[in-house]
């Protein structure tokens, strides 16, 4: 019989596994790596409502995506063409962010396959009698190791072509030139650190669930078991 077990603890490891594994996951889809010099919408474009030149746009650059300003949508407000620049994964612009690509996705995989796991955890707690929770706690430390070296590498490739046509000739390895980081790689450091907390927190469900309370309220024939 399935003996369902809800503690505070528990609950707020589900749910920031499930926050960093969405987090990390976006992070890594985004365009918004780095953020390029700005550029001019062009001289064919009409000028701005206070009779001014349009203001310049920022292109951004990903992994394997990038946005840019699309020259046919020039007399729409949205006029940013977004989306994957290589087609397949031997056309990323650098070796370092094939690396990349390659340790965050195995990170973010593993992620969400945890995700996934700790939702059940409220009715099943072990399997071959070993805790889930240590589990998943071992395998999101194996995570953040991936995603570390993913993040670490990311950097070494700014010295692609791709990387200059956007940043200038000044972007090199671990120097971005006139780009500026994106959102989306401070994100994905924010879900690499909450992803090590997620895995010392593990272990303080581990401890929520098996304690003599609940095992107390178990003997007693509860299958619903809320704890603070």
């Amino acid at each position: 019989m399935c003996h369902v077990i809800v503690t505070c603890r528990s609950m707020l490891w589900t749910l920031l596994s499930i926050v960093v594994a969405f987090a990390e996951l976006i992070a890594f889809m985004s365009a918004d790596w780095l953020v390029g010099k700005a550029r001019s919408r062009g001289g064919a474009e009409p000028a701005g409502p206070g009779g001014g030149s349009p203001e310049p746009y920022h292109p951004t650059l990903g992994i394997y995506a990038r946005c840019i300003r699309n020259p046919g949508m020039q007399h729409f407000q949205r006029d940013t063409l977004c989306g994957p620049y290589a087609e397949s994964f031997g056309e990323i612009a650098s070796g370092f962010w094939q690396a990349t690509a390659i340790f965050l996705a195995v990170g973010i995989f593993i992620l969400c396959m945890v995700a996934l796991v700790s939702v059940f955890t409220m009715c099943v707690q072990s399997i071959m009698k070993k805790s889930i929770f240590n589990v998943c706690g071992l395998l999101q430390g194996i995570a953040g190791l991936f995603l570390i070296l993913g993040l670490i590498l990311y950097p070494a490739g700014w010295g692609c072509q791709k990387a200059i046509d956007y940043c200038g000739h000044y972007a090199s390895a671990y120097k971005p030139g006139d780009c500026s980081l994106g959102w989306a790689f401070y994100t994905a450091i924010g879900g690499t650190v909450l992803t090590f907390i997620c895995a010392v927190f593990s272990a303080q469900a581990e401890i929520a669930t098996s304690s003599d309370k609940v095992q107390e309220e178990i003997e007693e024939g509860k299958n619903l078991i809320c704890l603070l």
